[in-house]
């Protein structure tokens, strides 16, 4: 799909329908197409023609790829300026056969919601989604949507308003924000920003606080730190922001009235925390291209099951790790139980790798997927269990990023699920037949691995030293029992 903006178009190709969305093409030009609409009523000539062109790329590189359905969506300038209808109509000459919707404000800002839900099922706060020319708004439940509005508060279209004045743009956007009280229901809940601006700040923030993981999906700011951030965008010259570590050259000048917008949202909303997302507008087309059950599914165990289905050999095995690991974990959560059972999924996906980096390219596969609906404490916890499957280096500098993701606490369950796991695949070299010769019991102060004669397994060496680790990582006296079949 297409989705054209107020200050950039993007071409998104996503390979089949699961559910979580896989672009195996995205490419973006920033045209600026609404800047200036504020004082013209009209698109931007000069980004016009850029723009037609661009789309007959676009429409070349989906026709080649054999990209379909194929859809187009304007949104904020094409619906305000008075020549927008032109516009559309000039695409649709040069797109024979492509429908091009121009939607309206509260038809983008629900779009945005099902993106937003792909990925978080059950955020709970208010959507903020930030473009060049609108800013929508949705109130969210629990993974449900409320209350919808479209406000004249896109980052291009704050500043034309404000004449290039931070002050005044400040004041633009707290009585545009005014006029929705619902906002105040955000009162110590998330917000959930969306759009190229918000995203810009976040990759900000990541670069100044050297934190560990590049990913602006799911990175989570406290309030304080989102009201800091607006204030040093906001008080920045041209040159400081030229000078900030992960600026994007191309809006530098909308990041000040992006971080006005943001703060003043804060306000209105009261929110606890701010957590940007990825997901829009493009993976809500994708949304509803979805069947409703297939929406439905965990997103964190079908990242799971896609990747073992990608990369390893026997996908009966998982739901067999499942049960034999269960007893190491008396009374975990739904959530713990929920990584648990991703991680089984993820144990074997290195298994067709080079031995002596089975352990990293498992390790980034995971931290790195594209899986929507994983947070960074997630990524960290299965890409260490992962790893630890595979026996590396305890030491190894690239397992630094999970170990400073994650609390002491998720550290030793990860310890102790990828020692498991290890011993796991000693036994039964990968298949569920002989591991079901196998069970383990942990008993007051004693770990025991009790084994079926004949079934195909023994205690050798490795198995011994594996068993031993293990009960080590829990504290435990190691046993071996051996029991007639």
């Amino acid at each position: 799909m297409v989705d054209l903006g107020s200050n950039s178009v993007r071409l998104v190709v996503f390979e089949g329908w699961g559910r979580n969305p896989l672009a195996i093409f995205n490419e973006k030009a920033v045209l600026g197409l609404g800047r200036g609409l504020q004082n013209t009523g009209r698109l931007n000539e000069a980004a016009v023609s850029q723009a037609l062109t661009v789309m007959e790329r676009y429409h070349a590189v989906a026709r080649e790829m054999g990209a379909a359905p194929l859809e187009v969506f304007a949104t904020a300038a094409v619906r305000d300026a008075e020549n927008g209808p032109a516009f559309a109509a000039a695409l649709a000459e040069r797109m024979p056969g492509v429908p091009i919707r121009i939607l309206e404000g509260e038809e983008e800002a629900a779009l945005s919601a099902a993106g937003v839900l792909l990925g978080f099922a059950e955020a709970d706060g208010i959507l903020g989604d930030l473009g060049g020319g609108s800013l929508e708004l949705v109130e969210l439940s629990q993974g449900r949507t409320g209350a919808i509005a479209s406000l004249p508060l896109g980052a291009i279209r704050l500043a034309d308003r404000a004449g290039g004045d931070i002050v005044r743009a400040r004041a633009i956007a707290e009585e545009e924000l005014g006029r929705l009280p619902w906002l105040a229901h955000g009162k110590d809940r998330d917000l959930y920003l969306v759009g190229g601006a918000w995203r810009a700040l976040a990759k900000i923030h990541i670069a100044q606080t050297a934190y560990p993981l590049s990913i602006v999906h799911h990175y989570v700011l406290r309030r304080d730190e989102a009201r800091d951030l607006c204030g040093l965008i906001m008080a920045a010259t041209r040159r400081t922001l030229e000078r900030l570590p992960g600026a994007p050259a191309k809006r530098l000048q909308d990041l000040p009235f992006a971080a006005v917008a943001l703060r003043r949202l804060l306000r209105a909303t009261g929110a606890r925390r701010v957590v940007f997302s990825a997901n829009g507008l493009r993976e809500g087309w994708y949304a509803r291209q979805l069947p409703e059950a297939v929406r439905r599914q965990d997103p964190l165990l079908c990242a799971g099951r896609e990747m073992a289905e990608r990369y390893g050999r026997d996908t009966a095995l998982p739901a067999a790790l499942l049960t034999w690991t269960a007893p190491l974990f008396p009374g975990e959560s739904a959530a713990e139980a929920a990584l648990r059972t991703a991680a089984c999924w993820l144990s074997d996906i290195g298994s067709h790798d080079h031995p002596d980096y089975r352990a990293e390219q498992s390790f980034l596969r995971v931290l790195r997927q594209p899986g929507i609906g994983l947070d960074h404490h997630e990524r960290a916890f299965l890409a260490l269990v992962v790893a630890l499957r595979y026996e590396p280096e305890l030491e190894a500098p690239w397992l630094a990023t999970a170990r400073a993701l994650l609390d002491g606490a998720s550290l030793r369950r990860a310890e102790v699920l990828g020692e498991a796991l290890r011993l796991a695949y000693t036994l039964s070299g990968g298949t569920p037949g002989l591991l079901a010769g196998t069970t383990l019991a942990v008993e007051k102060d004693q770990l025991t691995l009790r084994l079926v004669e004949g079934a195909g397994v023994f205690a050798g060496d490795s198995v011994q030293r594996r068993v031993e680790a293990l009960a080590a990582t829990l504290r435990l006296q190691p046993a071996v029992e051996v029991a007639a079949g």
